[in-house]
């Protein structure tokens, strides 16, 4: 049951949480801890209670997305703390938040020189993004005039524990006459291989159960 709610609620809540997915999480803890451990209380009374939440959390992540003043005041709105390359006091007292956990913040993005930040803004799931000043932002192939092979495509997972993903080929028009002809040309054969995946440039790429390495590291 547990399982099935968390899909209904969907992946935000188990991800980076605002305050509502916090307690949320907290509120349907509570209740499956309770629905573990307490053998006092009917467990109809525990199943109503979820069910009654889940519609309650449900309803109001619908409601929310259809109105922003809902979204403020269940998500919270996100606060620049720095500003043109100027710390803002005044936020970081209202979000209760020192400059030891501001240069955490900054170092998780590995910027350990906070001359190089041009704004920060603490979002409203709690981590920091940061905007660096000109100076310090990485050079893109666009900047230097360089010219992009072709737009990269997602990758396509074609053999998985030695498995063919049916799925996927016929998702992406792709025949096994064709990977067939592929493992051909490389020598190998589909009981040969593990993994198999086409890249984001239409490469493939093939993991053998032997990996022919006669001295595999293995640190625990």
């Amino acid at each position: 049951m547990m399982i099935s709610i968390a899909h209904l609620l969907g992946k935000q809540t188990i991800s980076q949480m605002t305050y509502h997915d916090f307690i949320a999480s907290v509120m349907i803890g509570g209740i499956a801890g309770n629905l573990t451990f307490n053998t006092q209380i009917n467990i109809r009374q525990f199943i109503y209670a979820l069910l009654s939440l889940t519609v309650l959390l449900l309803l109001t992540t619908l409601l929310s997305l259809k109105s922003r003043k809902l979204r403020t005041l269940t998500a919270g709105e996100p606060t620049v703390v720095i500003q043109d390359g100027k710390i803002l006091e005044r936020n970081m007292k209202k979000l209760r938040m020192t400059f030891d956990s501001l240069n955490e913040s900054l170092r998780e993005k590995n910027i350990f020189d906070i001359e190089e930040v041009e704004h920060a803004v603490m979002e409203t799931d709690g981590h920091v993004s940061v905007l660096k000043k000109p100076d310090y932002r990485t050079i893109r192939r666009k900047d230097l005039g360089l010219l992009t092979a072709g737009k990269a495509k997602f990758p396509v997972e074609l053999i998985m524990d030695g498995e063919i993903v049916e799925k996927n080929f016929r998702q992406n028009s792709l025949t096994l006459d064709w990977l067939t002809m592929e493992m051909s040309q490389r020598g190998i054969k589909l009981e040969d291989i593990s993994y198999c995946v086409r890249g984001t440039n239409n490469q493939l790429y093939f993991d053998l159960y032997d990996d022919q390495i006669h001295s595999p590291i293995d640190k625990e």
